[in-house]
């Protein structure tokens, strides 16, 4: 079903949903795999802007040099912003524009700053897309970024994270297929009230 980006949103404000989960977890497969049945339900995604090459392989972003990013902050141009992995990444500020509309708005977030955007935003959906450790670490070494010992690092940081997250975070497992997890998200939207 085609949908219309430009037909009427929802009366009232919209919510935040903060999409988080470890390198290698799938969450921009699945954003790309989602983005037409999320707008269908109101449900935008907006790009972020991330201190990296344009070239890198990765999400749909807006690349930018560490210059320039923090001429974007000093300027308040970001909603949410943090560093990770050696990177500044930022969610930006029109995505309150967005909420004021009636709008919902999936952001590709950071399990470290999930507080502050709680703060900002209370009544934000906090989502955990969860892979099992022998699939996640199939897919860190044919992503081929990093070597056996700094994955292997990763893996022992993600498992010690993952018992640190608060019961309140729904958990998508993307360990199987893309569409089971395609339906596994859009399940649990349904079940906190965000539809169309």
């Amino acid at each position: 079903m085609q949908y219309d980006a430009s037909d009427v949103p929802l009366a009232g404000a919209g919510r935040v949903i903060y999409l988080m989960g470890p390198s290698g977890a799938g969450k921009d497969s699945l954003l790309d795999a989602a983005r037409e049945l999320l707008l269908a339900s109101h449900v935008r995604i907006p790009k972020r802007v991330i201190t990296r090459s344009a070239e890198a392989v990765g999400e749909d972003a807006v690349a930018v040099s560490v210059q320039q990013f923090e001429q974007m902050a000093d300027r308040g141009e970001f909603a949410l912003q943090w560093r990770a992995n050696g990177l500044a990444y930022g969610v930006p500020a029109y995505i309150d524009a967005w909420l004021a509309e009636g709008w919902h708005v999936m952001v590709n977030g950071s399990r470290a700053h999930l507080p502050v955007a709680q703060a900002k935003y209370p009544d934000l959906l906090p989502i955990l897309l969860c892979v099992n450790p022998q699939v996640l670490r199939g897919r860190l070494l044919q992503r081929g970024r990093e070597g056996q010992h700094e994955i292997e690092q990763r893996m022992a940081r993600n498992q010690q994270s993952m018992t640190q997250v608060d019961d309140r975070v729904r958990r998508v497992d993307n360990s199987t297929s893309l569409d089971d997890a395609v339906r596994r998200l859009l399940m649990v939207l349904q079940v906190a009230g965000v539809r169309a």
